[in-house]
């Protein structure tokens, strides 16, 4: 290949799929052009000195980058221009209601341009979907990748449609959601369709059938599916993943409904994956995704070593993580809320004659009420602080992470501090003030727990309502007990 020095384009080359695709390339001798629409972010990926400059073209091993939309004609074109192989790998995820058709729009403008620049041949990366359904009955999400798939073979330019399923890799959203549902969670109740069989394969070995896929015949214009070696039930995958890397068993009970958008804002709440980015992968589990044929292994064969399990791919996946965070966090930001709760509750004393003599709103709830609504809140607060903290971290946020354990921090000495002032040093005053201050942090504590995702400060709200009210109580007592500051 090296040799030949044949030019590549490899489109979403900053996706995970794509960037993996075109290192391999590269590291094979390509001369790999990268459309993307900034180059500065090409740039900025961390491939060595393999991307040349822009008034550069890339030799053997080089990639070099045109800045465009694979949405215009214009710039497609001028990115195909001597192109021998293009990888088309491209997915909006997006939610639009036309996403379907603008996804299969922008593949035509893409195979018109490679039909016109004499393109040799197009690889594309689809899904793995029922053969028995039609494409009108399946996800959008499956659909789109169904109909963009026919629209590049129908371009005239021959096309290897590659069909798969759940990518298991560092970088694969399906993948993350298994791996933080399954590290997370000890077990769930879950929709009917997590007994669905899914054919998951390595990105090992898919990089392997892409990259592969160039040396096709010409005359070969179709679909390939490619997966593991095993088809296996969504749940299976979350209790496989946590034996692989020395966990617990995962147990699963099924519910008889629930909707994507429900199931996509429960991942948002407990994963780091984003409901808008969960819904479209939970619409592409809505079936079986399982393999029909392997005709492509005889053509490249197969991945060397062969297919790689379930079990190596995801102990590979997870060999530089740190799969233990959760845990450390969890342990952490419960011990630092658990302290809080029993200093609040030792300072409190709502039996002695002080507190019984004091003046009460006609608002201020039963007594009972107040162990209720508390124990309630610190188990939301160690949970969705939990979450949050893990999530930056997962993320690499670690400025934000600092900051949102510094303002858990403050509100929890903020919590205990008003039983203190209230009930122990008996300062109405104070522990009226500290009460607005308290309630001006659990609502900026909310506010920044919506940004790590909208679902956890949903959750998290209730504890600003209630501190919020709170600073209404505690203010009021002081006001109607003016000779008790």
């Amino acid at each position: 290949m090296t040799e030949n020095a044949q030019l590549a384009l490899v489109t979403g080359a900053t996706g995970y799929i794509g960037g993996q695709v075109a290192q391999e390339l590269l590291r094979r001798g390509w001369r790999v052009r990268l459309l993307s629409r900034s180059a500065e972010k090409v740039r900025g990926l961390e491939w060595g000195n393999a991307v040349v400059g822009p008034s550069e073209s890339a030799g053997p091993g080089q990639a070099e980058v045109v800045e465009g939309d694979a949405s215009s004609a214009e710039d497609v074109a001028e990115a195909l221009e001597g192109v021998d192989v293009a990888w088309y790998l491209l997915h909006s995820m997006g939610d639009s209601s036309d996403f379907v058709r603008e996804e299969v729009e922008m593949a035509e403008t893409f195979g018109h341009a490679a039909r016109e620049a004499r393109v040799g041949r197009i690889v594309y990366l689809g899904g793995l979907h029922p053969q028995d359904e039609a494409v009108e009955d399946l996800s959008d999400h499956l659909r789109s990748r169904v109909e963009v798939g026919r629209a590049l073979m129908d371009s005239g330019v021959p096309t290897a449609a590659l069909q798969t399923g759940v990518v298991i890799g560092d970088g694969s959203s399906s993948f993350t959601m298994i791996r933080h549902l399954s590290e997370r969670l000890p077990g769930a109740v879950a929709p009917q369709w997590v007994r669905n069989r899914i054919q998951p394969i390595a990105v090992r070995d898919v990089v392997h059938y892409l990259v592969g896929a160039a040396d096709l015949p010409q005359d070969v214009n179709r679909t390939f599916d490619v997966g593991g070696p095993e088809a296996i039930e969504y749940a299976e995958m979350l209790d496989q993943y946590a034996r692989a890397v020395g966990k617990g068993r995962r147990f699963m009970l099924t519910a008889p409904v629930t909707t994507a958008s429900l199931a996509a804002r429960w991942i948002g709440l407990v994963t780091p994956v984003s409901s808008k980015l969960a819904r479209p992968l939970i619409g592409s589990l809505q079936h079986d995704t399982v393999m029909h044929e392997r005709d492509l292994d005889d053509y490249i064969g197969a991945p060397e070593g062969g297919h790689t399990s379930f079990a190596e791919a995801a102990r590979s996946a997870v060999a530089h993580v740190d799969t233990h965070r959760w845990w450390r966090v969890v342990l952490g930001t419960s011990a630092a809320v658990a302290t809080t709760a029993v200093v609040g509750s030792v300072a409190s004393a709502p039996d002695t004659r002080w507190y019984k003599s004091l003046r009460k709103p006609a608002f201020q709830p039963p007594a009972w009420l107040f162990p209720v609504a508390w124990t309630a809140l610190y188990a939301d607060i160690a949970a969705v602080g939990s979450l949050s903290i893990a999530d930056l971290g997962e993320q690499g946020r670690t400025r934000e992470k600092r900051a949102y354990i510094a303002a858990l921090g403050v509100n929890l000495v903020l919590n205990a501090g008003w039983s203190v002032l209230f009930f122990d040093r008996k300062r109405l005053t104070a522990a009226s003030v500290e009460s607005v201050l308290l309630a001006a942090s659990s609502a900026d504590l909310v506010r920044r727990t919506a940004k790590v995702s909208p679902e956890k400060g949903v959750v998290l709200s209730p504890y600003a309502a209630w501190t919020g009210f709170a600073s209404v109580l505690s203010t009021t007592i002081r006001a109607i007990n003016p000779r008790r500051r």
